[in-house]
């Protein structure tokens, strides 16, 4: 979808002045659906817990077709246009990452895509002693931890599984996320109270703060923490004593060999690693190729967006300027554009530039670290098994995302194998993986740490056994 500037600074102004100030998504002060807190957004967390929790023990009740149908409801107002417009322009406006056009795409892939009520089989086992259903059953109370890299995005898609599962969500967002966030909750809370759904279903605080989330994944009432970010993040949760997915980081590299289509491959990594400003965790952080095609592939990348840095005193200084004092990503240039970092270098590049594109050596902190910006080294390898070996290196034991071009089955295999990423990615764009340009479904809740991996409706569940004996067997 495309928007021009004149509806991007209408939205803008929309977003900042009426929804954002005045809270304005048709909650009336006083009305029963505000009842408690404004359409899920509550000043306290202990609060926000417990609305959900009395919801969620009425939604028990519902029937599944009712699930499906409030799937349906977030669908549907999330692809509302302006609502869509709205959220990918506060995504940008207010975290200060990413782009308006990408935002657009994955928010939209995280509506239309993210698994309802068909991804909960039940399963069925009869014979002379009865009968055995086993199912997918809702947890309770869950606790989502949001991330400001993609924030709408990860509300959408788990608000969608965790409903379809039969749950309620009380989600502690990134602070630079907080005014998306409420925006978001009090719209699809209003849209589920209108199509008949119990108030407080999707529930947040006004005011995220690390206390808070703290608070809420030691809340007795909150039976699962689903926490999608930073190792840090990931770290907490794990250890809170609950059931725990961990959707954590990643620095997925891409391996090209010789008999890939080399300028197919260039234009797809460019594609993937400038997506969003390179915010996704499963974007390309570093490319591994051999020796014999790397010039080919450097030419072709420069010739479809990247702008290659040779100068080696250069590199260093954009290293000094986009790294902190502790050798990690400088919060200030995160999701930012490549236009925007060569700028700050004082670099004059190509309007249509997307990425910044280098050499480097296999230890080199652009190749080490996730940085989530759009900056590119390309590390050479002797053939492809010693890139394949470099990559599993690269990508840092996350088991997150990697990425191969090749037409060798046989390599492709082996690259499969030992890499035991969640996503392996071959022979497109990194996003091909979370069903944009791919088959499959979408999720921004990839949980490599705990092992769910593309997490989806299933992942927010548990299995119970329901047994009829003796009967109900008519064989």
């Amino acid at each position: 979808m495309n928007i021009s500037d004149e509806m991007l600074e209408k939205i803008v102004k929309q977003v900042v002045m009426d929804n954002v100030q005045n809270g304005s998504t048709g909650c009336t002060s006083g009305s029963a659906a505000c009842a408690g807190g404004e359409l899920g957004v509550f000043d306290s967390m202990d609060d926000a817990i417990k609305a959900a929790e009395k919801a969620q023990a009425e939604y028990l009740f519902c029937p599944m077709q009712d699930r499906q149908r409030y799937v349906q409801t977030i669908r549907d107002a999330v692809t509302d246009e302006t609502a869509l417009n709205i959220i990918s322009v506060m995504g940008v406006e207010e975290t200060g990452m990413g782009n308006v056009h990408d935002k657009l795409i994955k928010n939209r892939a995280a509506a239309e895509n993210s698994p309802g009520i068909e991804d909960l089989p039940t399963e069925a086992l009869s014979g002379d002693k009865g009968l055995t259903i086993t199912e997918y059953c809702a947890f309770g109370v869950i606790g989502s931890i949001t991330p400001a890299t993609n924030p709408s995005e990860t509300i959408i898609c788990n608000s969608i599984g965790m409903l379809a599962a039969g749950n309620s969500v009380v989600f502690s967002p990134h602070p630079r996320a907080k005014q998306l966030t409420k925006w978001l909750v009090q719209l699809l809370n209003k849209k589920l109270i209108e199509a008949g759904a119990p108030a407080n279903l999707i529930t947040t605080v006004s005011a995220p703060s690390v206390e808070r989330t703290n608070e809420m994944m030691n809340h007795p009432k909150v039976r699962m923490i689903v926490a999608t970010g930073g190792p840090g993040i990931v770290k907490l949760a794990l250890s809170s004593g609950k059931k725990a997915i961990g959707a954590g980081a990643g620095n997925p590299p891409a391996v090209v060999d010789e008999t890939a289509d080399i300028k197919k491959a260039a234009i797809d990594i460019v594609s993937g690693c400038s997506f969003d400003n390179n915010l996704p965790c499963i974007a390309e952080k570093e490319v591994v190729a051999v020796d014999c095609i790397a010039d080919d592939l450097i030419r072709h990348m420069t010739e479809n967006g990247a702008f290659l840095i040779r100068d080696r005193d250069t590199i260093e200084n954009l290293w000094k300027l986009t790294s902190n004092e502790k050798g990690g990503p400088k919060t200030d240039f995160v999701g930012k554009s490549a236009l925007y970092i060569l700028d700050r270098m004082g670099i004059k590049a190509p309007a249509e530039t997307k990425v910044i594109l280098m050499e480097a050596d296999k230890d080199h902190p652009f190749v080490r670290v996730e940085m989530m910006m759009p900056i590119l080294p390309v590390v050479r390898a002797k053939n492809v098994d010693e890139a394949i070996e470099l990559a599993k290196v690269f990508e840092n034991g996350n088991r997150h995302t990697s990425m191969m071009h090749s037409k060798n089955v046989e390599k492709l295999t082996k690259m499969a194998k030992l890499m035991e990423t969640t996503i392996f990615v071959k022979n497109a764009p990194s996003y091909a993986g979370i069903g944009v340009g791919g088959e499959g479904t979408t999720t921004f809740t990839i949980a490599g740490p705990t092992g769910e991996g593309i997490t989806s409706a299933r992942s927010f569940c548990r299995k119970r056994r329901c047994v009829m004996s003796d009967q109900l067997h008519i064989r």
